[in-house]
């Protein structure tokens, strides 16, 4: 057996998840290997909806780029009952959120977050199977199997995204509460002829007498010409069941092995549930799909953690899974890079669960809701905070032990999103600037409002051993001269309505996108604080 002792995180499993992690270690300059027990990527469009808060999330880490290539809008649901047209659901966000909602393959997002994550020489090393770990108090030592034979390799922290049967999950021994949907679906990736408005997604629906749904076609528009990754109810003659039920660890969720759906399976559903005539072909892959609800007591112990499926299993209902577990990762990288720098407070890695589990809660909650009604449209929630909701913006840590308490007043609060804005002038740039170009690809981004403030940043400096970013954003009536720090005028004074400044105030932007502060009047002393739940004690870089 071979043996190494290189690296500083193991990341088990090379899914969205998975390579949000190493990327995000790898930016920091963190040592990373990542593994997958399978020797190709899956050419499957399982996870197909993108949040606009995951697009903010890669703004920041510098690909969104790359995603909005190869992506498809979603502009809304046309919905169907008993082939009666229903009010149609259009995606609207305010204006001030940069982006909308996609569509966009998985193994297209495995193939962007890849090619990202190449950018710091690292590769998924594919065939390569975590077996077993044990931890202690200085490390990890994991036994994987790799092509070439058993291979021991000893890390500072393990990171488990290996979805709903974990391997990490099970040997940290978690419990992983929940239950399973008896209903099994069909997944396809298809092209259709019909002529419904580009952009949609179509949910048809038949009920019952009583007011049941007994047969459901769910179709979320691909890129390609009338392509459509396409659910619906699986017919006795393909069920898994059985095979669910002999399940080894009691989880019946994602794809089942078996015979996989035909075309003629599909276009039977379409015969009976589409609401125009069409014809089904060019299918590229199906299978069948089963569904649980479940979540762990906790995201992690000691030094190994869990993030996506691992932790957090539930109904595909509104594309929140892949989008949670993405954000899972985003919000533990930062605090874990600072961990290996030595540079954490001891505080700020438990807060991954403090965080985080509380949103995977809510996310299992919500989906089995809608799945067991009639949809995300069955929320009684008004219009627009439903559609802030899905899209992941109003995800938020108040009450977090590394944020400051919320407080009142109107704004975003210690714990919320920082919200983009655009508006922003510089006498450099040509073009007004938004939030988001000053923060990207930095981590901690401290944000001046006003005149006066430069001893803050120094602060900033000195408590964070130099990783803080400080930007002043000035009213839009201050005059403009020479600056110490980098400034920018709130020209048409969106900054100061979003955040709802109207005096000298400092907020602390965190590494994924959330104030960890919020101070008016802003002093040193506060600041410092605040800092000091965040860093350890005399932080070098």
């Amino acid at each position: 057996m071979g043996h190494s002792n290189t690296t500083d995180v193991l990341v088990a499993g090379a899914g969205p998840i998975g390579l949000t992690a190493a990327a995000e270690l790898r930016r920091r300059g963190v040592s990373c290997r990542i593994v997958d027990r399978l020797p190709a990527p899956l050419p499957f469009a399982k996870a197909v909806g993108i949040q606009p808060r995951t697009l903010e999330i890669w703004d920041r880490m510098g690909m969104v780029r790359a995603v909005m290539d190869a992506a498809v809008p979603l502009r809304g649901q046309l919905t169907y009952v008993n082939g009666a047209e229903q009010p149609r659901i259009d995606l609207v966000l305010p204006p001030e959120v940069p982006y909308r909602f996609a569509a966009l393959p998985q193994y297209e997002t495995e193939r962007i977050l890849g090619e990202h994550l190449g950018r710091w020489g690292t590769a998924v090393e594919r065939g390569t199977e975590l077996v077993s770990f044990r931890q202690d108090a200085d490390g990890v030592t994991s036994r994987l199997d790799t092509p070439s034979g058993a291979e021991e390799l000893r890390t500072r922290y393990l990171v488990g995204c290996d979805g709903a049967h974990s391997i990490v999950r099970k040997g940290l021994g978690l419990s992983f509460e929940g239950g399973a949907f008896p209903e099994e679906y069909m997944l396809a990736d298809v092209a259709v002829d019909w002529d419904l408005p580009y952009g949609y997604s179509l949910r048809a629906m038949h009920l019952d007498g009583a007011g049941a749904v007994d047969d459901v076609l769910v179709c979320i528009p691909l890129p390609g010409r009338g392509r459509y990754r396409m659910s619906m109810k699986v017919p006795p003659e393909l069920s898994t069941a059985q095979q669910a039920a002999a399940a080894a660890d009691g989880v019946a969720h994602g794809l089942q092995s078996g015979r996989a759906p035909q075309l003629a399976d599909i276009q039977a559903v379409l015969d009976r549930l589409s609401p125009t005539p069409t014809t089904a072909s060019d299918i590229r892959w199906s299978s069948i799909f089963r569904i649980s609800h479940r979540i762990v007591d906790r995201y992690g112990h000691g030094r190994v953690f869990i993030a996506g499926d691992a932790a957090h299993i539930h109904p595909p209902t509104g594309a929140q899974g892949m989008n949670t577990g993405i954000q899972d990762a985003w919000n533990l990288a930062w605090k874990l890079a600072l961990a290996v720098e030595g540079a954490a407070h001891p505080g700020l890695l438990p807060s991954y669960d403090t965080e985080r589990r509380p949103v995977g809660e809510e996310v299992v909650g919500r989906t089995v809701r809608h799945a067991s009604a009639q949809g995300v449209q069955s929320d009684p929630e008004d219009s627009e905070t439903l559609m802030l909701r899905e899209a992941q913006l109003l995800v938020g840590y108040r009450g977090s032990p590394v944020v400051d308490p919320p407080g009142e007043g109107p704004g975003p609060r210690p714990g919320d999103r920082a919200p983009d804005c655009g508006g922003l002038t510089s006498p450099i740039a040509a073009v007004p600037l938004r939030l988001a170009d000053l923060w990207r690809e930095r981590e901690h981004v401290l944000l001046l409002y006003g005149t006066g403030l430069d001893e803050l940043a120094r602060t900033a400096r000195e408590s964070s051993g130099g990783r803080v970013v400080t930007c002043v954003v000035l009213p839009a009536d201050s005059p403009a001269g020479p600056a110490v720090l980098p400034a920018y005028h709130d020209t048409g004074g969106e900054f100061a309505r979003v955040y709802a400044a109207e005096q000298p105030t400092a907020f602390l932007v965190r590494p994924d996108g959330y104030l960890g502060a919020r101070l008016s009047p802003p002093t040193p002393q506060r600041l410092a604080a605040h800092l000091a739940t965040v860093f350890a004690p005399n932080a070098r870089p």
